[in-house]
């Protein structure tokens, strides 16, 4: 089936929707926390490492004015993010960090992004129908370039025209698709949020964005009422 009537763009979530869960936890999240300890040990002499850890910081303190009682010492900064890590925050100071120490991977070689198979010919099909993609996740949007721009099935970022982290706003608030849509310069509801999480997606309804849930097969088990299901990118598309 085609998209929904109306809708211009999409606006798309990374993990569980466009990427398995498994390459996040499994490859990504191991890979940056094995190097934590040398990537912040690096703060004198790298400007990027040390912003990063400048923003740690400032989280750190503000959870401590707050009265959080089970904080780590923050010693160089990376015992607080592997406690942050622990508790899988959504935090942009260790989004950012995690972002940089994932670039030496994908440069190196060691990484490669991950996609399903059915996300490179969907992708394309949209440009070439003129439909506007953009990417909102947690990770940086440093990590989101690096991801797609080194999958096995070439650079993909061509196929988006912007990317959107935490520092747009928080994903399951309401603000955060509105600014999205600003940034589109288009109504929300001719935009279409594709997510894997309910909450993210009611959030894009509040603000009146059009919204799909995206079940994929590693996915935790979910439904929704209040959101169309999908099952692939292809039954999005006029061709199957």
């Amino acid at each position: 089936m085609p998209l929904p009537e109306g809708v211009r763009a999409l606006l798309i979530d990374i993990e569980g929707t466009t990427t398995p869960v498994s390459f996040v936890y499994d490859i990504l999240f191991p890979f940056a926390r094995n190097r934590l300890e040398e990537t912040c040990g690096r703060a004198g002499e790298d400007r990027q490492v040390a912003e990063a850890l400048r923003l740690l910081r400032r989280e750190y303190e503000e959870e401590k004015d707050q009265g959080q009682t089970d904080l780590p010492p923050f010693g160089n900064g990376a015992p607080y993010c592997r406690y942050l890590m622990d508790q899988d925050r959504k935090s942009t100071g260790l989004k950012n960090l995690q972002g940089l120490i994932w670039e030496e991977g994908y440069r190196s070689g060691r990484l490669q992004g991950e996609v399903f198979t059915d996300v490179p010919p969907t992708l394309a099909g949209w440009k070439a129908a003129g439909i506007r993609v953009r990417i909102f996740s947690s990770g940086s949007v440093l990590a989101q370039k690096l991801l797609f721009s080194h999958t096995e099935h070439g650079d993909l970022t061509p196929f988006f025209e912007g990317f959107h982290d935490t520092t747009t706003g928080p994903k399951k608030d309401s603000g955060s698709y509105l600014a999205i849509a600003e940034a589109f310069g288009l109504p929300a509801g001719e935009i279409l949020f594709l997510s894997d999480l309910v909450p993210e997606l009611d959030a894009a309804a509040d603000a009146e964005m059009r919204t799909g849930l995206v079940v994929r097969p590693e996915n935790t088990p979910v439904t929704s009422e209040r959101h169309p299901m999908y099952h692939s990118f292809d039954e999005l598309t006029d061709q199957q």
